[in-house]
């Protein structure tokens, strides 16, 4: 059986019956306020889980954290987000890796390291490795709304949590999509906070798996605030990523997602 063909017969399995209304207008506001459950569809969901930790721009520091069972490594980084295709990335500790950033600018992606005064465009071929060393690839940072242009999505569960409802939303790729996953499943809040994000490979396996730990405000809203990455068999081997701060719907000259502006330390 084709990938093709059992991608489809596992979506009716599922039930993957229901063409819903395509909700890509959600804006910053709209994910302030949570969904309304009359209307709510799987597009809106994604696209206000997107816009809540992005608004239309943004300014973060973040501490990452990479655990291996006989090591640890912390790093700190700011980040600058536009809309949900622009984000520049830069490493500001410890000193080995302060300066080393990243660039993704639409579906192109740069890297740069001071060290070696040097810059690179990635090419398609090298997305799928590991970020900075970490449970991320280059893909998990350049995709932001691939879900909703390249897969279809549907809501597969309803219940309710801590006062909120949560929904289970199943994205399975168009057959000619330029993705590398097989499916992904979204579990997440009315108020778009994401709670996990699982993704499986081309045989529907589950790899890895991304979890909010920890929710809380930061700039004005409710959002996730500490959230770990780890593949599903090597489950002492993570990656965590902690909000530190965040503002939300900032000025930023357009010279701030320049390869310039990755080269000469992204200044706000």
């Amino acid at each position: 059986m084709s990938v093709s063909i059992r991608r489809r017969w596992l979506a009716a399995l599922l039930g993957l019956c229901v063409s819903l209304t395509f909700a890509i207008g959600v804006n910053a506001e709209e994910a302030d306020t949570g969904t309304d459950a009359a209307t709510v569809t799987a597009e809106s969901l994604v696209a206000g889980a997107l816009d809540l930790v992005r608004g239309r721009t943004s300014y973060a520091e973040i501490t990452m954290v990479i655990h291996r069972p006989d090591w640890e490594r912390t790093s700190s980084l700011v980040s600058w987000t536009r809309g949900r295709e622009d984000a520049l990335i830069r490493f500001t500790a410890p000193a080995r890796d302060a300066g080393n950033a990243t660039l993704k600018q639409g579906d192109k992606m740069w890297t740069y390291t001071p060290k070696l005064n040097r810059t690179i465009r990635l090419p398609y071929s090298l997305m799928s490795q590991s970020w900075a060393g970490s449970d991320f690839s280059y893909n998990d940072l350049s995709r932001t709304d691939d879900l909703l242009r390249y897969y279809d999505l549907t809501i597969e569960d309803v219940s309710e949590q801590d006062g909120h409802t949560v929904y289970t939303v199943r994205a399975v790729p168009h057959d000619d999509a330029p993705v590398v996953w097989g499916q992904e499943v979204w579990v997440l809040r009315d108020d778009y906070v994401l709670l996990s994000e699982t993704f499986f490979d081309q045989s529907l396996e589950p790899l890895k798996r991304l979890e909010t730990l920890e929710i809380g405000e930061l700039g004005g809203r409710v959002m996730p605030i500490r959230m770990r990455m780890n593949k599903l068999d090597e489950p002492e081997n993570y990656t965590e990523v902690i909000y530190d701060s965040a503002e939300f719907d900032i000025e930023l000259p357009d010279r701030t997602f320049t390869v310039f502006s990755l080269q000469s330390g992204g200044r706000r």
